[in-house]
């Protein structure tokens, strides 16, 4: 089967809601972390804005304590030589030594308000960021099921809301029947037939193997559904050039052993990242 050469990216959405706007078409080009879809938020964006206004109040706030300590301090220092030579009375100087005790917990206090109202801010912004999906790696755009208006849910779907790759390299995913498993070797060459016409041929280069035998998915449309055999599935990838390859295709494959190309197995074309 054939695939991008990331795997076939399945997009969903950390946050469910009514889709805003969708930025992408079927077979655009998109880079790591450029916009796919927007979730409507104006409720969170409402919320943003109140939390950047009380995180600036809690600033000034702290601004404000400090000045208060900065006096209530001084002032302290005033009547420190005043009280040594009892010009002033001993209440008047523990008042002032009070009053400055009191102003360092006040602003300890507003500190730590602006330090909460620091975190609430990032997290509003957390969740505004969140409403944005972005393309997760460089690919194409392989199908776009949302549009504006609709409702996306969180969660793994049956169809996924846009589905990307990237196909300027594909891969081939080779499943290779158990009891043949022991003929591959690590590295071996293959070459790709079309389905369809056998006349267009291409190399295909080793990219990986996965050590472990799966089952083998019966290609019926049910994804759910198996039969008894089990394969080893082994990578090659293949530049797209002017073929005529699509990601989700068929083609036949003829894996070299011993110098000889005689195991056939069946590979679909899709977006598998490298091992």
């Amino acid at each position: 089967m054939v695939e991008a050469s990331t795997r076939n990216v399945a997009i969903s959405t950390p946050t469910s809601g009514v889709i805003a706007k969708v930025n992408v078409k079927v077979g655009e080009r998109v880079t790591q972390g450029q916009p796919l879809f927007h979730i409507d938020g104006r409720d969170l964006e409402a919320q943003l804005a109140t939390r950047r206004a009380a995180a600036t109040l809690a600033t000034l706030q702290v601004r404000e304590a400090e000045i208060s300590l900065a006096n209530a301090r001084r002032r302290l220092e005033q009547a420190k030589p005043l009280h040594d030579r009892n010009v002033i009375s001993p209440d008047e100087f523990a008042s002032r030594s009070h009053d400055a005790a009191l102003a360092e917990a006040r602003l300890a206090s507003a500190r730590a308000s602006a330090d909460m109202a620091a975190a609430q801010l990032q997290e509003a912004e957390t969740a505004v960021g969140r409403l944005t999906v972005r393309a997760p790696v460089a690919g194409d755009v392989l199908q776009v099921n949302v549009a504006p208006g609709e409702y996306a849910q969180t969660g793994i779907l049956s169809k996924p809301l846009i589905l990307m790759g990237d196909t300027q390299t594909l891969h081939v995913r080779v499943d290779i029947d158990e009891n043949d498993a022991w003929r591959f070797t690590r590295g071996s060459s293959a070459k790709g037939f079309l389905r369809g016409n056998s006349a267009i041929a291409f190399d295909l280069r080793f990219a990986y193997v996965e050590p472990y035998v799966v089952p083998k998915t019966s290609l019926t449309g049910l994804s759910t559904e198996r039969v008894d055999t089990r394969v080893l599935q082994v990578v090659y990838s293949v530049s797209r050039g002017d073929l005529p390859l699509y990601v989700g295709q068929q083609v036949d494959v003829y894996v070299d052993v011993d110098g000889s190309a005689v195991a056939r197995s069946d590979a679909h074309l899709n977006a598998d990242s490298p091992h």
